[in-house]
């Protein structure tokens, strides 16, 4: 296969399968702590709601990121045909732009803002972009 089509797939796949992985955690999250008296699905209720939360609501989210952000960019490490830290890195680029997005229109406590940002996007890419290069020597 030509190596730039790959590249593009492995970026596609990568965000799919990362966001396939996000979007299960959030709604496994909702029916596991449900927030009392809102519906997930209203973003101006979650948005009021969102500050006056506990640290056990953030738990899931957190997650959500992190490991959408680990799988989508192994994903794409391993299908990358080459420069494949850069592929994976680029998920953790495209996940971090979502995360401010979602932390900017659902502004809750400024620790989890801090440590979702920090910690749930580029060093989760970077690892998951590790992990696709030692699959990919082990083969």
């Amino acid at each position: 296969m030509n190596p730039i089509v790959k590249n593009i797939l492995a970026v596609i796949a990568g965000w799919l399968g990362g966001s396939i992985i996000n979007m299960s955690l959030i709604q496994m999250g909702h029916k596991l702590i449900p927030i009392e008296g809102v519906d997930p699905n209203d973003m101006e209720a979650l948005a009021a709601v969102m500050p006056t939360l506990e640290f056990e609501y953030f738990i899931f989210p957190f997650l959500a990121h992190a490991l959408g952000t680990l799988v989508g960019a192994a994903i794409a490490g391993l299908i990358a045909a080459n420069h494949k830290m850069k592929f994976s890195l680029s998920i953790g680029g495209l996940f971090l732009l979502g995360g401010i997005m979602v932390n900017y229109m659902l502004p809750g406590p400024i620790w989890f803002a801090a440590t979702d940002i920090v910690i749930a996007y580029i060093p989760m890419a970077w690892l998951g972009g590790k992990m696709a290069g030692k699959i990919s020597k082990s083969k």
